[in-house]
C-alpha cells in the first residue's frame, strides 16, 4: 500500500528518496516545529521538565529502536550506556574541565566504543541470547559506576557543572528546553535518513533474514557492530544531556528496571519506524506523569488500606495498561497511525 497522498506520484528515484513531498507536509512540519519551540512562552516549569525528560529519552529511544526495530538485534541494556555518557560527561567537564560540546561528543563516542565491546558477541548469537548479553553489559557498567568510588563517586554519585556553549548557559528548564529538543530533532532527522540509505537497507536484510541478507554480500559483522555503535552514540549523548539536566548523578538513575521501559517504548510506540520511538515515549512519559498525579488521590480515596498501598499500586496499573495496550495494539502506534491516514484519504470514496 502507498504511503503517498492520492495524486501524488514518483517521476525520479530523488523524488521516491524525498521524506517530505507536498506543500502540505511542508507546511505541518514547519508549524509543528514553530509550535513546539514556542513551548516555553507558555508552557510552566513543571511542563518543561517533563518535557525535557521526553526529549532526552526520545534520543535514547531513537537510537535503540536502530538497533532493535531495523537491525533485529535484541538489547535490553540501553540504560547502561545512557550511564556511560552520563558519567563521561559529567567527568570531562568537572574533574578535567573540558568544555560542554567537546565532552557532549566524547560521552557519545566513549558510549559507541563500549557498546562494540559488548557487540562482538552479537556475531554468534541472537535473540534472547543476545538479550542476556546486553542485560550483563548494564550490570557491569553500573558495577563499576559504584566500584570505582576515586573517579565516579560511587554510591554518592557526582554533581555534574552547567552544560554551556560560550557564553550560553543552560542552567534552567527554559534554556535546556532548547538544546534537547534540538539535539532530539536532529536525532529523529538523522534516523529517518539512515533508514533510507544502504546501511539502513543491510539493517533491515540482517534483521528479516540474517543468512540471505550473507548471501546477498551483506558483511554481519560490520553492519551489527555498527548498529550497535550507533544506537549506544544517541544512548551515549543522551546520558550526557541527562546529567546535566540532572545536576547530580548517582547509580540509582540507572536501574535495570528502565531499560525494560525503553524496550517497551519502542514497541508500544512501533518497531522499525521513525515515528514509532516518538509515539511510544511520548505515551510511557505521560502515563507516568498521569499514574504519579493520581497516587494522592488514591489515597484519599482508599482511606481504610494500609499505609503505601497507593504508592504500590501505582505500579502495578501502570503495567496493566501497557500489558492491556500490548493486546490490542501489538503492531504499535505508528501502525494505527498509517491507518487512520489511508482511512482518511480513502474516506470519500468508501461510500
Amino acid at each position: 500500500m502507498s504511503s503517498l497522498p492520492c495524486g501524488t506520484r514518483n517521476y525520479s528515484y530523488a523524488e521516491d528518496m524525498a521524506i517530505v513531498r507536498t506543500k502540505t507536509q511542508w507546511a505541518l512540519i514547519a508549524a509543528f516545529l514553530m509550535l513546539l519551540f514556542a513551548g516555553p512562552l507558555f508552557l510552566g516549569n513543571f511542563w518543561l521538565n517533563k518535557i525535557n525528560l521526553i526529549g532526552i529519552t526520545l534520543i535514547a529511544a531513537t537510537g535503540l529502536n536502530i538497533l532493535v526495530g531495523y537491525c533485529g538485534q535484541l538489547s535490553i541494556g540501553q540504560v547502561g550506556f545512557i550511564a556511560v555518557g552520563a558519567y563521561s560527561s559529567a567527568i570531562l567537564t568537572g574533574k578535567l574541565g573540558l568544555p560542554f560540546p567537546v565532552s557532549f561528543i566524547c560521552s557519545g563516542l566513549m558510549a559507541g566504543i563500549i557498546g562494540l565491546v559488548f557487540a562482538i558477541p552479537s556475531v554468534r548469537v541472537k535473540g534472547f541470547y543476545l538479550a542476556i548479553t546486553s542485560i550483563a553489559a548494564q550490570f557491569i557498567i553500573v558495577w563499576i559506576i559504584q566500584k570505582w568510588t576515586g573517579l565516579t563517586g560511587g554510591t554518592n554519585g557526582l554533581t555534574v557543572p552547567d552544560a554551556s556553549i560560550g557564553s550560553l548557559v543552560f542552567n534552567s528548564q527554559k534554556s535546556f528546553f532548547y538544546l534537547i529538543i534540538g539535539v532530539a530533532v536532529i536525532c529523529v532527522f538523522l534516523a529517518k535518513n539512515l533508514a533510507r540509505t544502504r546501511v539502513g537497507r543491510a539493517f533491515i536484510a540482517i534483521r528479516d533474514n540474517d543468512l540471505a541478507a550473507e548471501v546477498m554480500g551483506v558483511n554481519l559483522f560490520y553492519y551489527k557492530m555498527l548498529a550497535f555503535f550507533i544506537g549506544c552514540f544517541m544512548a551515549g549523548i543522551a546520558g550526557s544531556l541527562l546529567a546535566h539536566w540532572s545536576v547530580s548523578i548517582s547509580p540509582d538513575n540507572f536501574s535495570f528496571s528502565e531499560s525494560i521501559l525503553y524496550v517497551g517504548m519502542i514497541i508500544i510506540g512501533g518497531l522499525g519506524t521513525t515515528l514509532g520511538p516518538i509515539l511510544g515515549v511520548v505515551l510511557i512519559r505521560l502515563l507516568q506523569v498521569g499514574v504519579t498525579q493520581s497516587t494522592p488521590w488514591l489515597q484519599s480515596a482508599l482511606p481504610g488500606m494500609p499505609n503505601g498501598f497507593a504508592t504500590g499500586i501505582t505500579p502495578i496499573l501502570f503495567g496493566l495498561i501497557m500489558v492491556l495496550f500490548l493486546i490490542f495494539e501489538p503492531r504499535g502506534l505508528a501502525h494505527r497511525w498509517n491507518l487512520f491516514k489511508f482511512s482518511y484519504r480513502l474516506w470519500p470514496f468508501s461510500y
